[in-house]
C-alpha cells in the first residue's frame, strides 16, 4: 500500500495524512507517513467503534451474543461500556467533517478502518445513520476508497467516489 501511495503522491500530492489510534491502523499508517516523508496525525475520533467489555471477544461470539452485527441494531449498544452503531457514526462523522473543515481544498489521506470508510460514505452520501439496516459498504483489508469534491462553473460542489474497495496494490492470492 505504501509503494501504491508513494506512485500517487508523486503525480498528485496529499497535504496531511490522519489516522486512527487504534494500534493495527498506526502500524500501517506508520510505514506510508514515512516513505510519503509527512508527519502523521493520529485523531482519536477515528477509531473504530468502542465495544465496551466486548472488547477482547471473537467477532463471531460477539455476534452470536448481540444478534447480528452493530449496523443491524444501529441504537442498540453492544456490551457494557460500549456504543450503538449511530453513536459510532456521529462521533466519527463529526471529526471527518472537522478534518474536511480544516483542509479544504486540500488532499486528504485518511488511514482507518472498514467502519471510517462506511462512515466517510455516509457523509458524503448524505445518508441518514438509519440506512445502515439497509445498505453497507464492502470494505477488504488495505482497501482504498477515494472520493473527490468537485465544484463546476456555477460554484456547486459535488462529492465523486471515484474508487471503493479498491485492492489492485495487494498480490491476488490476498485480495
Amino acid at each position: 500500500m505504501a509503494d501504491r501511495l508513494v506512485r500517487e503522491h508523486q503525480n498528485k500530492p496529499f497535504d496531511v495524512i490522519y489516522c486512527s489510534p487504534r494500534l493495527r491502523c498506526r502500524q500501517t499508517a506508520g510505514p506510508i507517513a514515512t516513505a510519503l516523508n509527512m508527519a502523521l496525525v493520529v485523531e482519536k475520533d477515528l477509531r473504530g467503534p468502542d465495544h465496551g467489555t466486548a472488547d477482547d471477544q471473537q467477532w463471531s461470539d460477539i455476534k452470536a451474543t448481540f444478534g447480528s452485527a452493530l449496523q443491524h441494531q444501529p441504537d442498540k449498544v453492544l456490551a457494557e461500556g460500549g456504543e450503538s452503531w449511530n453513536g459510532y457514526l456521529a462521533r466519527a462523522i463529526s471529526a471527518l467533517k472537522h478534518v474536511l473543515q480544516h483542509h479544504q481544498g486540500q488532499r486528504v489521506l485518511v488511514v482507518g478502518h472498514g467502519e471510517t470508510i462506511e462512515a466517510a460514505h455516509t457523509l458524503l452520501l448524505g445518508l441518514p445513520a438509519s440506512s445502515s439496516v439497509r445498505v453497507w459498504f464492502t470494505s477488504g483489508h488495505t482497501a482504498i476508497a477515494r472520493w473527490q469534491l468537485q465544484v463546476n462553473v456555477h460554484g456547486r460542489a459535488t462529492w465523486l467516489l471515484d474508487v471503493h474497495n479498491d485492492q489492485s496494490h495487494l498480490p491476488s492470492d490476498l485480495r
